[in-house]
């Protein structure tokens, strides 16, 4: 197959239980190098009401970015060829394409896992748990996102601007080019302006929560650890001295107080 399978349809299958009537279907972009794997799984998630265009390599996807801009969330293989599914994530980021991405792969390995959730992946799902478990982290990848609404609201903290109707922030007006996963903390620390927030609630504002990743009880710290260090590297690409996310050790992270106006 060397072009999309499916199309987007206008509307869920009226039969899919627990889903409403007339409710627009969730657009999902899937990328998988497996002829047949890729026709079953669109087949099998059409039969859930969601809405599935696919593409054989990371190439032919990106050839396709305005598609890929309406969807609602994207699945990745993470073995393809000539663009594997981690190299092809950050080439989405860098396009605009801040969508939550789950990583759908046989190679389900700890080290794959912790690699693609500091790139910025909302999930990591192995293939042999079934399509239960897909369909199941699809909605709640979906369900994390805002809706769009009909006014703009933009929260101040000081010299930081966030736009969470887009996901965007902004550090003297410069957009810091910040992933969803990105963004959830930075707002997070911020609209708790001088208060410590613990390593637990960044991690489950990362992904959802109870969500389980890394080795050990507390791994997932390392992967917070990742992403603070990936956050206070853009805000200083914009401004050098930037000191704001200050570490409180062993507990987790604070927006220092006492710069101006919050949120």
């Amino acid at each position: 197959m060397t072009s999309a399978a499916h199309s987007f349809s206008p509307s869920v299958r009226l039969s899919v239980p627990g889903v409403a009537p007339h409710q627009p279907a969730v657009k999902v972009i899937a990328v998988d190098d497996d002829e047949y794997f890729r026709e079953m799984l669109a087949n099998e998630l059409d039969a859930h009401g969601f809405a599935v265009e696919t593409y054989p390599d990371g190439h032919s996807l990106l050839e396709s970015i305005d598609v890929v801009a309406a969807a609602d969330v994207i699945i990745l293989d993470w073995v393809m060829p000539r663009m594997t599914g981690i190299e092809l994530l950050p080439q989405l980021r860098r396009l605009g394409i801040n969508l939550p991405v789950i990583f759908l792969t046989g190679r389900a390995l700890t080290a794959h896992e912790t690699l693609a959730l500091d790139r910025g992946a909302m999930d990591f799902v192995d293939k042999a748990r079934g399509l239960a478990i897909l369909v199941q982290r699809l909605r709640l990848a979906v369900g994390a996102k805002v809706p769009e609404p009909r006014r703009e609201k933009i929260h101040q903290c000081g010299r930081l601007v966030l736009k969470p109707q887009i996901s965007r922030a902004l550090w003297d007006d410069v957009d810091l080019d910040l992933t969803v996963g990105e963004f959830k903390i930075v707002h997070l620390l911020a609209e708790n302006v001088g208060q410590h927030v613990t390593y637990r609630q960044i991690y489950d504002c990362m992904h959802y929560q109870g969500f389980v990743a890394g080795y050990g009880a507390n791994g997932y710290q390392t992967n917070v650890r990742s992403a603070i260090k990936r956050v206070r590297n853009k805000f200083r690409i914009v401004d050098p001295d930037f000191a704001e996310i200050e570490n409180y050790t062993a507990f987790g992270y604070v927006w220092r107080k006492g710069r101006g106006p919050s949120i």
